[in-house]
């Protein structure tokens, strides 16, 4: 018994270790060259959240949007004309601001030593902590891409996705259905513009009725928040009664029927997903899943997403800029 525990043990052991090592970034790459990495952006994430939280969410989610274009290279920081950042699903993307202030600190006591793109896998994990979510060894040792294209966003999951065409597009990045479902149900900490989901208050069905998916009891709520002829750009919690708080009350609210984004409660209406929400609710006959622990999980595979490494890419002095 006690030797099948320690299989099991290595086995899990081994099984992290390759994760963190990823396609050549490795926990404590920085070990030796900037030391200091990891304290200089906690603080100055932690000192942008002070002021505003609402940086936690736009980091996190700015990660996301990175890595499922062009890998995890840093390159949705590039400033320009039709560069990823000006194109629509990252108009409204925040906390650019923390990236720059983190890697001008760096650039004082190693300069061109870390790459942007680490800066803000490190910035996207500690926004979490300091939403009351998990945290979790992020291996560094990507580098900077040259390019910046925003054309090349148009493979980011949208608002309004199937859950086959989400999970063709998390499965051409190496990540599963469960990942899908995990890294989802984090980035709904924050809110969301009444431009991406109002349509399905007004006239979504042939009968002029709205999406048949909201629970009828919060539909007015909805609406009241999100006029028919009101503001598009009104900001909502898409997380229902916990925006800005990282936790798993996302997927309670998907089972009543409180999704605010079409392709979020999805997951809930298409069986192959339900599943995994269902084992986040702990739901009775079906083997449980920890949030905190799978999140932390997954944002590590998705971190690794085609990374940049060794002669590949550049190290950025700017992050807004290439060299």
């Amino acid at each position: 018994m006690r030797f099948s525990c320690l299989i099991t043990f290595l086995f899990v052991l081994a099984s992290l270790v390759a994760l963190s090592l990823g396609q050549g970034t490795r926990v404590g790459f920085y070990s030796t060259s900037c030391p200091r990495v990891e304290s200089i952006v906690q603080l100055t994430v932690r000192s942008h959240f002070s002021s505003n939280r609402a940086i936690a969410p736009g980091l996190l989610r700015m990660q996301f949007h990175d890595c499922f274009v062009q890998g995890c290279d840093g390159s949705i920081l590039i400033d320009g004309d039709n560069t990823e950042k000006t194109a629509g699903p990252n108009r409204l993307l925040r906390g650019y601001e923390v990236i720059e202030d983190a890697k001008k600190q760096l650039e004082a006591v190693c300069p061109g030593v870390v790459s942007c793109a680490d800066v803000l896998a490190l910035a996207a994990r500690d926004s979490v902590v300091l939403a009351g979510g998990p945290g979790w060894a992020v291996p560094t040792g990507r580098r900077d891409g040259r390019v910046s294209l925003a054309s090349d966003t148009s493979n980011l999951p949208g608002f309004t996705d199937s859950i086959d065409v989400q999970k063709q597009k998390f499965q051409a990045k190496g990540l599963n259905t469960q990942d899908l479902v995990t890294l989802v149900g984090g980035h709904t900490i924050g809110t969301t513009a009444c431009q991406f989901f109002r349509y399905r208050l007004y006239n979504f069905t042939s009968s002029g009725g709205a999406d048949p998916s909201i629970s009828a009891a919060f539909l007015p709520t909805l609406q009241s928040l999100c006029p028919a002829d009101g503001d598009s750009s009104r900001r909502v919690g898409l997380d229902n009664g916990s925006e800005n708080r990282f936790d798993n009350s996302f997927f309670a609210n998907l089972r009543d029927g409180r999704g605010i984004l079409e392709s979020d409660q999805k997951l809930w209406t298409d069986e192959s997903t339900r599943t995994f929400v269902q084992r986040y609710l702990g739901v009775r006959g079906l083997l449980g899943l920890t949030f905190s622990v799978e999140f932390g999980r997954s944002m590590v595979k998705m971190s690794n997403i085609e990374v940049k490494t060794g002669g590949d890419g550049e190290i950025r002095r700017v992050c807004s800029a290439v060299n």
